[in-house]
C-alpha cells in the first residue's frame, strides 16, 4: 500500500512540476508578446502623429479638424521624412511578428506596407511630381474650405492656413523645379490646359474663390458683429496671400513647368523608370506582379467581359457587331439628359435605391451620410465622371452627352454606397481598429471594393434593364482593360491613340472620358491597376468562402468582415477570410 501511494504521490509531483514548468513558459510567452506589443503600439502611434503633419489635405482627407498651417515640404524636410522613415522600418524588423497578438500581426503587416510605400516614394522623389491625371496639390487644397467649420477658433485657424500658402507654393514649385531639371514630370501631353485649374483662382475677386465659401455661411450662434469681422479678414488673407500665390503657381506652369515636361509617355523613360514603375505597381495593388503579368491578365479579363457583353446585344436584338452597339450608346439620345440637375437627380435616385436594399446585404451600416454634389467648374473637364469619399459623391456634370444614364447606376453604386462613401466612413468609425488603418486608404482594398459593388449591384437587383447591365460590364470592361492600357503605356511603349483605340473598342466609355482617363494614366503610373485585381482578390475570397461554409455562409456576415478591417493589402484581407472560414462564418460583430 505505502508502494503505490507512494508511486501516486510522485506522479502528482511529476504533473505538478509539468503544469509549472508550463505555466511558466505561458507566462514567459505572455510577456514576451506584452513586452513586443507595447514597443509595435508606441512605434505606430508615434510614427502616426507625424505623419499627419505630414501632408495636406485632399479628397479623403478628415476635414473635421481646422489646422493652423500648411506641412513642410521643401527638400531638407523631404531627405528628414526619408531617414525617419527607414528608422521606423528598421524598428518594425526588430519586432517579431510571432510575439504579437493576433490583432496586432494584422496591424504590423498593415503598418508594414504602409511605412514600405512611403519609403519607396521618397527614394524615387515622387513629391517632385505633386500633380496626377486629375489631381494636383493646389487642387487637392480646395477640398478645406468644404469642412467642418462650427466655431470662431475654426474660422481664425483657416485664415492661418490661408495666410500660409505663400510658402506652401514655394516650397512645392521649388520642388517642381528640381524635377523638371531631371526629367522627373508627367508627360506634357496629359499636362495640357492643366494650367486652367490654377488660373480659376489666380484670376478672380476674393470672395468669387473657392476659398471664400465659408464665410459665405455662418453657424446660427455668431453675431453679425463677428461674421463681418471674420468676412472682411478672409477678402484680405485671400487678396493678399491666396490669389499671389496662385498667381505665381499659374506663371510657373504656363511659362515654365508645361512647356518643359517630359515628351516621352511611359514610366520606363523617367529617372530610373522600371524600378519606379514596380514601386507603384506595389503600392496601388500591394502585389509584386511583374507589367507582363498583369497585361495578360488583362487581356484575359477583357475576353471574359466581351463575351457576356455579346449575350446583351443579343438580348435587346441589336443587328450590328459590338463597335456599332457602342456607337450606339455612345450617340443615342435616350440615354442622355439635357440638364446637369436631371444627372444628378439620377444619381440620386440610384443611391436612395441602395437604402432600400442595403440590410439585406450588409448588418453594420455607417453612421454618416453623404451628399451628391457637381464637380467643381475649374477641374471638371479634366476629372473623372465621379469621385466619392467619406461625406460626398462628387457627380461630373461637365459636357452631358458625355455622361450616359445607362453607366450611372455602377458609377453611383462605386463612389457613393456600397462603394467609397460607404466602406471609407465604416473604416473612420470602426475604433476597434488603430488610426493609421481607420484613416488612410490603400488603393487595391479600396478600390477593389468600390468595384466589387459595381458587379454586386445586378445581384441586389440595382440594374432595370440590359442597357444598365451593359454599363456595368462596360465598367468592368473598362477597369479590366486598365491593366492592359497602363501596362501597355508604361511598359510596352504603347501610343496615346493605341490607348485611346483600345479603350474605345472596348468599352462603351463616351470619347470624353476615353481621352481623359487615358491621360490619367498616363500621368498616374500603377494607379489604374489597382481596381480589377483588388476586385479579383475580393471574389475570389468570397467564392472560396462560399464552396468551404457551404449553407453557413451568410453574405451580410462576409461583407462585414471584408469592411471591418478597414484599407489593406490583399494579402492581409486574405488571411482575415481564411480565418472567417476557419471560424465558420460568423460575423465579426457578433458577440457585440
Amino acid at each position: 500500500m505505502q508502494t503505490l501511494f507512494t508511486r501516486q504521490l510522485g506522479r502528482m509531483r511529476q504533473g505538478f512540476v509539468h503544469l509549472t514548468l508550463l505555466a511558466g513558459l505561458l507566462f514567459t510567452h505572455h510577456a514576451l508578446a506584452s513586452e513586443a506589443d507595447q514597443a509595435f503600439e508606441s512605434l505606430y502611434k508615434e510614427e502616426w502623429q507625424k505623419r499627419q503633419l505630414q501632408y495636406a489635405v485632399d479628397e479623403n482627407a478628415d476635414v473635421s479638424r481646422i489646422p493652423v498651417k500648411l506641412p513642410t515640404v521643401h527638400a531638407q524636410a523631404q531627405a528628414e521624412r526619408l531617414a525617419y522613415w527607414e528608422s521606423v522600418l528598421s524598428k518594425l524588423d526588430g519586432i517579431s511578428l510571432n510575439d504579437l497578438t493576433d490583432e496586432n500581426q494584422i496591424n504590423y503587416r498593415v503598418f508594414k506596407f504602409q511605412i514600405q510605400s512611403l519609403i519607396n516614394d521618397q527614394k524615387f522623389k515622387l513629391y517632385e511630381k505633386p500633380l496626377t491625371g486629375d489631381t494636383s496639390f493646389w487642387g487637392d487644397l480646395t477640398y478645406m474650405p468644404k469642412g467642418q467649420f462650427l466655431s470662431q477658433q475654426d474660422y481664425e485657424n483657416y485664415l492661418l492656413w490661408l495666410a500660409d500658402m505663400p510658402r506652401y507654393f514655394e516650397e512645392q514649385i521649388a520642388n517642381m523645379r528640381a524635377g523638371l531639371a531631371r526629367g522627373f514630370t508627367p508627360p506634357a501631353i496629359a499636362l495640357v490646359g492643366r494650367d486652367a485649374t490654377a488660373a480659376s483662382v489666380a484670376n478672380a475677386a476674393p470672395k468669387d474663390t473657392i476659398y471664400f465659401k465659408p464665410f459665405s455661411a455662418f453657424p446660427a450662434t455668431f453675431s453679425d458683429e463677428l461674421k463681418q469681422t471674420l468676412s472682411a479678414e478672409a477678402e484680405k488673407v485671400i487678396r493678399s496671400s491666396v490669389i499671389p500665390a496662385y498667381q505665381q503657381l499659374l506663371t510657373f506652369l504656363a511659362d515654365t513647368y508645361i512647356p518643359g515636361a517630359v515628351t516621352e509617355l511611359d514610366a520606363f523613360s523617367l529617372p530610373n523608370g522600371r524600378d519606379f514603375y514596380q514601386s507603384q505597381i506595389f503600392k496601388y495593388t500591394t502585389l509584386t506582379l511583374s507589367p507582363e503579368e498583369i497585361h495578360e491578365i488583362g487581356l484575359g479579363e477583357v475576353r471574359k467581359i466581351k463575351a457576356r457583353m455579346h449575350d446583351i446585344m443579343r438580348e435587346v436584338e441589336f443587328d450590328g457587331d459590338l463597335s456599332a452597339f457602342l456607337t450606339f450608346l455612345r450617340t443615342d439620345p435616350q440615354f442622355y439628359v439635357t440638364t446637369p440637375q436631371a444627372l444628378l437627380d439620377r444619381a440620386a435616385w440610384t443611391a436612395k435605391e441602395f437604402d432600400a436594399v442595403a440590410k439585406n446585404w450588409f448588418g453594420r451600416l455607417p453612421r454618416s451620410r453623404f451628399a451628391i454634389i457637381p464637380v467643381p467648374d475649374d477641374i471638371a473637364p479634366y476629372y473623372t465622371a465621379g469621385r466619392g469619399g467619406p461625406g460626398m459623391y462628387l457627380v461630373n456634370i461637365y459636357d452631358l452627352p458625355s455622361r450616359p444614364l445607362y453607366s450611372l447606376p455602377a458609377l453611383t453604386l462605386h463612389e457613393s454606397a456600397p462603394g467609397h462613401a460607404f466602406q471609407m466612413p465604416l473604416a473612420a468609425e470602426n475604433e476597434d481598429i488603430p488610426a493609421f488603418r481607420r484613416n488612410t486608404y490603400i488603393s487595391a482594398y479600396g478600390e477593389g471594393w468600390a468595384l466589387y459593388s459595381e458587379k454586386l449591384g445586378e445581384e441586389m437587383g440595382m440594374y432595370h434593364t440590359p442597357y444598365e447591365i451593359f454599363g456595368m460590364l462596360s465598367y468592368q470592361m473598362w477597369r479590366a482593360a486598365r491593366l492592359v492600357v497602363d501596362t501597355g503605356i508604361h511598359a510596352k511603349g504603347w501610343s496615346r491613340k493605341q490607348a485611346q483605340d483600345f479603350m474605345k473598342n472596348n468599352t462603351a466609355l463616351s470619347v470624353h472620358e476615353v481621352t481623359t482617363e487615358v491621360d490619367r494614366y498616363i500621368a498616374w503610373p500603377g494607379q489604374a491597376l489597382s481596381y480589377y485585381l483588388g476586385q479579383m482578390k475580393i471574389e475570389a475570397l468570397r467564392a472560396k468562402a462560399e464552396k468551404a461554409l457551404g449553407s453557413k455562409f451568410d453574405i451580410r456576415a462576409f461583407h462585414d468582415t471584408v469592411l471591418q478591417l478597414g484599407s489593406v493589402p490583399l494579402s492581409v484581407l486574405e488571411a482575415r477570410i481564411e480565418r472567417f472560414i476557419a471560424e465558420g462564418g460568423p460575423s465579426p460583430y457578433s458577440n457585440l
